[in-house]
């Protein structure tokens, strides 16, 4: 088990690595196999597995806000 987060132990503490600057314009990483990776991991740690068509759409752009920033605290 790791070790809890904390102030000093966070990403923060030594800048921020997301979201993506610059944007790129076309990232061969941000695929469907990414998403479906990132439900497993939610499905391992006891989250439901996205089941319909919306759910999939919004984990996908939730992962897209995060990586590439959409305002905010960005």
């Amino acid at each position: 088990m790791s070790e809890p987060m904390t102030r000093e132990s966070s990403p923060a503490a030594a800048g921020r690595a997301y979201p993506i600057t610059p944007r790129p314009e076309d990232d061969a990483r941000f695929t469907v196999g990414l998403t479906l990776d990132v439900a497993d991991v939610l499905t391992q740690h006891g989250y439901p597995r996205p089941a319909s068509g919306l759910d999939w759409v919004e984990l996908k752009m939730a992962l897209f806000r995060f990586l590439y920033g959409n305002g905010g605290a960005s």
